[in-house]
């Protein structure tokens, strides 16, 4: 069940600063159908004071380094806001360094992933200086022995895979011996990729980074992960390990997830209890455990289909703005903007306006009874791989996307047009 049909929405799903209002919905001191009727639908809305907490609190739970995971959501104004709170921003293509250097993020707070770089954005970590660059194959180790000069050291990281296998989703689980990422401890190829790294000229290990997947409310598996780096690492004199990111957001009413300080100080005991030399910076990759709760989309329905089975309500956007339903199952929820303290006693299925059966944002959705064509609604926790993933299919433009602090808006991504879309024809 998407909702209760009983109940108005939880204010736990929505941004710090959201307030509701008998005809209208107030986040960072903005009201959202001003929102909606200024910048058109759909819309993301960021609340960046939920933002800054949120960087704030990751820069406290862990040491500098600790990196903002730019592929959750990614524009010029998140990259500026995460270094200005002390983080640093992992990216993990060209297109991403880019972007972020673009926004004058020095590259000594830029970290570099991906599991096949290629040799010109290896060329570019190096010519710049980026902080760390995350080595993840063998094929990668002998590119950058090629590249590094004593003009362009290497800084970086190991990737390794613990074997661990994190209650989620099998998409997102990346901790297993089965992956595309990273060097596999049980098999030797860590340690081997180590020494290989150790025996190049101006190449400096710093230690080793790990993700185990994505969507974790289970501290079990950190606490797994955190043994087998502590002990894999016991002997190498590193200065930092890395724990990666994956840590859960709740996205319907009845779940519950742990803050980013609680997330902390979970790895920090286990890390002291399994024996980390407490001179080892312990660093993290954050993003949708700083960025989804942040934000909501805003939608006006557009047609409302009552058949026997169940109604359809259908929005103006819809899998190219969110394509996790799809992907993934994922669950939301929604309210209407207008009466955002109503009983939600209609139950819908929550559809976009996509050329697929597949094109459904909320299988069953609770709304107001008054809820029909016309009506802006919105899906809280959608401040992660919405706009990231988002796609043209169809020729459907991508939303604009707004942040609000203390009463004002700022659109810090247009909306894009028919002329966007057509500008790579060459035709």
């Amino acid at each position: 069940m998407a909702g209760v049909s009983s109940e108005a929405i939880r204010a736990s799903l929505l941004p710090d600063t959201a307030r509701l209002l008998e005809d209208d919905v107030e986040v960072g001191g903005v009201s959202l159908l001003g929102l909606a009727a200024t910048y058109g639908t759909p819309l993301f809305v960021y609340d960046e004071a939920t933002l800054r907490a949120r960087c704030a609190q990751a820069a406290a739970a862990f040491d500098d380094g600790v990196a903002f995971a730019s592929k959750s959501f990614l524009c010029g104004a998140m990259a500026r806001l995460a270094v200005e709170e002390g983080l640093c921003v992992d990216v993990a293509t060209g297109g991403e360094m880019d972007l972020v250097l673009r926004a004058g993020v020095a590259p000594s707070r830029v970290v570099l992933h991906g599991n096949n770089k290629l040799t010109s954005e290896l060329e570019t970590a190096l010519e710049v200086g980026v902080h760390r660059v995350v080595v993840d194959n063998f094929d990668e180790i002998e590119r950058l022995r090629a590249l590094v000069t004593a003009r362009r050291p290497l800084h970086c990281l190991v990737r390794v895979t613990p074997g661990v296998e994190a209650h989620t989703h099998e998409f997102v689980r990346t901790g297993q011996e089965d992956s595309k990422f990273g060097f596999s401890v049980a098999a030797g190829d860590a340690r081997r990729a180590i020494d290989l790294l150790r025996s190049v000229p101006h190449v400096h290990v710093h230690g080793v980074h790990a993700h185990i997947g994505s969507q974790i409310f289970d501290v079990g598996g950190f606490d797994e992960e955190v043994k087998v780096l502590v002990d894999f690492i016991r002997d190498d004199g590193f200065d930092e390990m890395c724990v990666g990111g994956g840590l859960g957001v709740a996205y319907v009413a009845g779940e519950e997830a742990l803050s980013i300080a609680q997330w902390g100080r979970a790895v920090r005991t286990s890390a002291m209890a399994a024996g980390l030399d407490p001179a080892t910076r312990i660093t993290a990759e954050p993003g949708r455990a700083i960025v989804a709760q942040a934000a909501l989309t805003l939608y006006t329905v557009g047609a409302r289909k009552p058949l026997s089975q169940r109604t359809y309500l259908a929005v103006d956007g819809g899998m190219s703005d969110n394509p996790r339903p799809v992907l993934y199952g994922s669950g939301y929820e929604a309210f209407d903007v207008a009466h955002p303290l109503a009983p939600r006693p209609q139950a819908v299925r929550l559809v976009g306006r996509h050329c697929e059966s597949g094109d459904v944002l909320i299988d069953e959705a609770w709304l107001p009874a008054s809820t029909g064509v016309g009506s802006v609604i919105a899906t809280p926790v959608t401040g992660a791989y919405g706009y990231s993933m988002a796609s043209n299919y169809n020729r459907v433009p991508r939303p604009s996307v707004v942040f609000v602090n203390q009463g004002r808006a700022r659109e810090v991504l247009r909306r894009e047009t028919f002329d966007d879309l057509a500008r790579l024809e060459v035709n």
